[in-house]
């Protein structure tokens, strides 16, 4: 069994709470990224969104610490397929807010990176999970 990948989907960076305006201003006015709406209402903490290519960045705030919210996601063809195939290998899986359209997860590589895996499904998440 293996996983097969589509595309990279987004990648998420974090700045400190007091930098987040000073980080759109970086990207949208210095960059040239066109910043996208965001789906605040399932998030605990501000960011911006942004297309970047056929891809997204996505800005979030965080404090410096051990675990981190940064991460890459990257879309596959099959994730119920690509989440029994992670398990098999002991992989743990952590369940993400749910985003319209997107079916995903994640899990820390054994080098302690954050990844994302997701599926866009076009319709509501059918997870049970948060």
């Amino acid at each position: 069994m293996s996983i097969t990948f589509t595309r990279i989907n987004h990648f998420h960076i974090c700045v400190e709470p007091e930098n987040l305006e000073e980080a759109k201003i970086f990207y949208s006015e210095i960059l040239g990224l066109q910043l996208i709406e965001r789906p605040d209402h399932i998030f605990e903490t501000p960011g911006y969104w942004f297309n970047i290519g056929d891809a997204q960045l996505h800005i979030g705030v965080e404090t410096r610490r051990h675990t981190t919210d940064r991460h890459t996601a990257m879309e596959v063809s099959d994730i119920k397929s690509a989440r029994n195939h992670l398990e098999a290998n002991d992989i743990e899986i952590h369940a993400q807010a749910k985003v319209a359209g997107w079916e995903r997860f994640a899990f820390v590589d054994p080098f302690g990176n954050r990844m994302e895996l997701l599926q866009v499904t076009g319709k509501e998440s059918t997870s049970t999970e948060m």
